[in-house]
This record gives C-alpha cells, structure tokens and sequence, in this order.
C-alpha cells in the first residue's frame, strides 16, 4: 500500500490527513450533480425544456457542492455506526433523516441569502404540497434526502476510488485537470459578479 493510501483520504479518518484537492474536485462534482438535478425536474416535471439553472454560466450549482460536502462531513462517522433496533440496522434510515434536516436547513437558508442579495430567489414551492413561503417543501426535502444516501453510499466510495487512483496513476496530469476545472469554476464565479448570471427561466 502507497504512502498516499496509508496518510490521504478524501475525508480525515482518524490520524489521516484530508486531501485538500479530492475535495475540491468532490465539491465540483456535487454541484454538477445538483445542476443535473435541477434542469431534469424543470425538463420533465415542470415541462419548461431546457433550462440553464442557477446563477452560475456553467453546469453547476454551488449550494449542492456545499450541502453534498456537508452531508459526508457530518454523515460519515454516522454512516460507519451500526445502530440497530432489534435485529434491524436504522443507521440509513437515521442517516436519511438527518440529511433531509440538513438540507432543508440549508435550502431555507440559501433563499433568505439570495433575497438579500438580489431581492429573490430562484424557486418556488407555492405549488408543491406542504411548503413553508414558497422556500422549502417536503416534496423536494425528501428528494435530498434520498439523493443524499445514494452519494453517501454510493456515489461517494466511488468517487474516492476513482479520484484516489487517478492521482496514484499519473499525478500530474491528475493535479493539471483539477487546477484546470477548479480554476473554470473561480472564474465563472467572479464573472458573475461582472457579467452577471446568464440564467433564464420561472
């Protein structure tokens, strides 16, 4: 086992150093996913086509990144816990309560930032079901949820390998297109602030 193996990790673990980049790149993957998310609900669901969601000109949405990076950050130790009740296992279940709180929070949070930034904010759940102001819904806190148990236990130990091996198999070309992609998302970050955002929709 490489040195890399034995002292780097995606997330710390232990007397294990965390790797700064795998989770910048973590961080982008996330908000990608989010941006896939939201442009398929208003593809399929709301029927508007294609819609360029976020405020971002790129296919990316950084509250995701946040939420998914916050979501393993506070899961992960939860995650490896075997709580059961009786012969059951309800860590899952625990963890996909706990990630439907969490990003509810989150989700709440957001808009009010975004009112008092730009006098809005880009959804509304008037529509939805039980919502509280149009800002959260339990139609879409329980869609994170359930998204956010299949990246803790999916996407995520995937993601780890994957990124993990790339940087053992050729670390420069790993540390060149992570710099490269992580740099694309500062620049359309600071675009925005003098451009402004190319969104278009509801």
């Amino acid at each position: 086992m490489s040195s890399y193996r034995k002292n780097r990790g995606l997330l710390p673990c232990g007397k294990s150093k965390t790797d700064w980049t795998l989770m910048l790149l973590s961080f982008l993957v996330f908000c990608v996913i989010g941006w896939i998310y939201e442009v398929l609900v208003f593809y399929f669901e709301l029927g508007y086509g294609f819609v360029n969601r976020g405020f971002l000109f790129g296919p990316w949405l950084p509250v995701y990144g946040c939420g998914g990076m916050l979501i393993l950050l506070s899961m992960n130790s939860l995650k490896k816990k075997k709580i059961t009740v009786g012969k059951i296992n309800v860590t899952p279940l625990l963890c996909f309560i706990a990630i439907i709180l969490l990003c509810t929070t989150i989700e709440l949070l957001t808009s009010y930032i975004m009112e008092l930034a730009t006098g809005s904010w880009l959804w509304d759940y008037t529509e939805d079901g039980p919502n509280f102001q149009g800002r959260i819904a339990l139609k879409s806190s329980i869609r994170f949820g359930l998204i956010g148990i299949a990246c803790l236990y999916g996407l995520y130990p995937i993601m780890e390998k994957f990124f993990t091996s790339a940087k053992q198999k050729s670390p420069k070309v790993f540390y060149s297109i992570s710099y490269s992609v992580v740099g694309l998302f500062l620049l359309d970050v600071a675009a925005r602030f003098f451009v402004g955002g190319n969104y278009v929709g509801p």
